[in-house]
């Protein structure tokens, strides 16, 4: 009795009251099956704790499409992972995976009855990348396209152009949204290694150029910021507008000792130091697609493009040269943010002529992770 009950309790945990239908149906025509599903099943094996729903459903997902021929049941758990916290991002990368193990018809397979699944439940499939040569690296670019004002977005440190992914769907009906890899992240990993910001800054300037785009809006989130500031002072016939999101003019530091204790300690050991700085306790309780994405990005990181990357941030000094920015300026910060406080870019406010300050109640740093439609809100208000 207490695995058919343990069995039902998963069930509609992962299918709700569909799940307990199916079982219901199965039992007109066959007790001895029915009672596999819900005491076997889901009362035996998926219940065990060794692995939580999610992984579990990923897991099926994988094996149903590997094997084929069993697309309704695909389709349920597809449907399902979603339900328990998986993302089509996730599940798209399922399909890629796939292809590798199980051949390219399978795969195939699969992501179409991913793609479907995620049209039928109105969700947004990822926004996909064009590989762009910038002068001695490769890197990815999600552009919305079309011909709408463009608006490109710049990551912060140590991960890369998906971090916009939540912001992106809200700005695309007023701009072109342009979001790409900077160097030493994502898939620009490993390129020679970034020199300063001015050279972050060169990079932005050659991808103007190479998506023929005379002028932009530019938002950055953090390093991101930075390199936007250091773009409009360095390139400002090339700016219409200027947005920074919880971003700093002065170097702390902090920034060198990053960069030390990865070279010292490995990836790995900026984890809780780094996820602690960007998120909420709740947020990082939750353990949603933000911070999953954010826990796999710092960890992937090469040491060597991490390290550069913070030296960079190490050299700024941006504070004597804001009142030369002379494009509307908006700055965005979190209200929980330790990083980079409201109070820190009120400094900056006063600095930049006409700019303004806007502050996200519930956000910590990692505003576009944390509070992605009010940050997107901010950007157009």
């Amino acid at each position: 009795m207490e695995r058919a009950k343990i069995g039902l309790k998963e069930l509609q945990a992962i299918d709700g009251e569909r799940g307990v239908a199916t079982v219901a149906r199965i039992r007109e025509s066959s007790q001895v099956l029915a009672d596999a599903v819900t005491d076997f099943a889901f009362g035996e094996v998926f219940s065990r704790a060794e692995l939580g729903r999610l992984p579990r459903e990923l897991a099926t997902v994988a094996v149903l499409g590997a094997m084929g021929g069993a697309e309704p049941q695909l389709r349920i758990h597809a449907e399902a992972a979603l339900n328990v916290g998986a993302e089509p991002d996730e599940l798209v990368a399922l399909a890629e995976h796939v292809a590798i193990y199980a051949g390219f018809p399978r795969a195939l397979n699969l992501l179409r009855v991913v793609r479907e699944t995620v049209e039928e439940l109105g969700l947004a499939l990822p926004l996909q990348g064009q590989r762009v040569r910038l002068g001695d690296h490769e890197t990815l670019v999600s552009d919305t396209g079309g011909d709408l004002p463009p608006l490109i977005l710049l990551h912060a440190l140590g991960l890369d152009r998906r971090m916009w992914r939540d912001v992106v769907p809200a700005l695309a009906s007023r701009y072109r949204v342009i979001a790409y890899d900077l160097r030493g992240h994502g898939h620009a990993a490993g390129a020679p290694a970034v020199r300063d910001i001015a050279h972050f800054a060169s990079d932005l300037a050659e991808l103007m150029q190479a998506l023929r785009l005379p002028q932009a809006a530019v938002c950055g989130l953090s390093l991101g910021g930075v390199i936007a500031q250091h773009f409009t002072l360095d390139y400002p016939e090339k700016v219409v507008s200027l947005s920074l999101v919880a971003t700093t003019a002065w170097a702390q530091p902090a920034f060198d000792a990053r960069a030390a204790s990865a070279e010292a300690d490995g990836m790995a050991a900026q984890l809780v130091p780094t996820l602690t700085r960007w998120f909420q306790p709740a947020t990082l309780a939750v353990d949603g697609w933000a911070v999953r994405y954010a826990r796999d990005r710092v960890e992937r990181n090469f040491v060597a493009d991490w390290a550069a990357s913070w030296r960079a941030m190490a050299g700024i000094g941006h504070e004597g040269r804001l009142g030369e920015i002379s494009v509307p300026a908006k700055l965005i910060a979190g209200a929980l943010d330790p990083s980079t406080p409201p109070e820190l870019m009120q400094r900056m406010v006063a600095l930049i002529p006409g700019a303004s300050l806007t502050v996200i109640d519930g956000a910590s740093h990692m505003v576009s992770l944390e509070q992605p439609q009010a940050l997107a809100a901010a950007l157009v208000g």
